[in-house]
């Protein structure tokens, strides 16, 4: 048995988290893995050479890098999840979904891009837990059918809003409502609130818990942003501040999907 500890950069939250699990769901030597978010580091135990881990790693693009390999005696199992941890995580799930629905209805109604990419963003935090959890126990092939589905389902909202951008930048739309905006935010604002609440509240020090903290506060501070798109609104009275928070939450939206769909290769 080997314990390998690789570095990886841009894994700071549980979406990175699911991606990795899925991608060496089937590598073959695996024993088990342990994350540690907060120091962006992957502890895998083994048997084999480390070589294909990494490069399955490095196909991700999380900026993977060795820091050390050696033999051992310990297997690292970790104990198993207790269920008052899966019952907390559906809680967030669910309330990640609610505020999905809220958020795309209202975005529609207010003319508002930003609160329509916040939407997606809601959206694919709760594909990407929907997607781990629908891959347990199942097969290779139904990891990767359901990680394309998925994958394909968020860019293609992503490139939707995204055209949507440019059709409302050139565009003469009327100012979107900034009152629904910074309402509907600060309810989403509220509800990614609770969710730390309710995290915090476990205090477990398990990883993957500690990780869904670093998630919903990234989850907090697009919220924030649109509050801000609303606020400029409301003092410029220009459409562009909506414009450019919808952008960017896009944006990332879209990063989303590409990682979602390497799955699938």
């Amino acid at each position: 048995m080997y314990q390998t500890v690789f570095h990886i950069a841009k894994m700071d939250c549980p979406s990175e988290e699911a991606l990795i699990r899925m991608k060496l769901a089937d590598a073959a030597g695996i024993h088990s893995l342990y994350f540690d978010i907060a120091n962006r580091r992957l502890t895998v135990w083994h048997h084999g050479d480390y070589q294909p881990i990494l490069q399955r790693l490095d196909s991700l693009n999380f900026d993977t890098s060795l820091l050390e390999t050696r033999e051992t005696d310990s297997d690292g199992q970790m104990p198993a999840q207790p269920a008052a941890e899966r019952k907390l995580l559906w809680q967030v799930l669910a309330i990640n979904l609610f505020f999905f629905v809220l958020e795309a209805t209202t975005g529609f109604v207010a003319g508002s891009m930003g609160l329509l990419a916040d939407s997606l963003d809601m959206l694919a935090d709760t594909l990407v837990y929907a997607l781990a959890l629908l891959a347990v126990g199942g097969t290779v092939a139904r990891k990767k059918n359901t990680a394309k589905a998925a994958g394909f389902l968020q860019g293609a909202l992503a490139l939707w809003g995204f055209f949507e951008v440019l059709q409302r930048f050139f565009g003469a739309d009327a100012l979107p409502d900034f009152r629904l905006m910074i309402g509907i935010s600060l309810l989403a604002l509220a509800g990614n609130a609770f969710c730390l609440y309710l995290l915090q509240k476990s205090k477990s020090r398990e990883a993957h818990m500690q990780a869904s903290m670093i998630f919903t506060s990234n989850d907090v501070l697009v919220n924030l942003g649109v509050i801000a798109a609303g606020v400029l609104t409301l003092l410029s009275h220009s459409k562009y501040p909506d414009l450019l928070v919808g952008t960017l939450v896009f944006l990332l939206v879209g990063r989303g999907a590409v990682n979602i769909l390497k799955l699938s290769r």
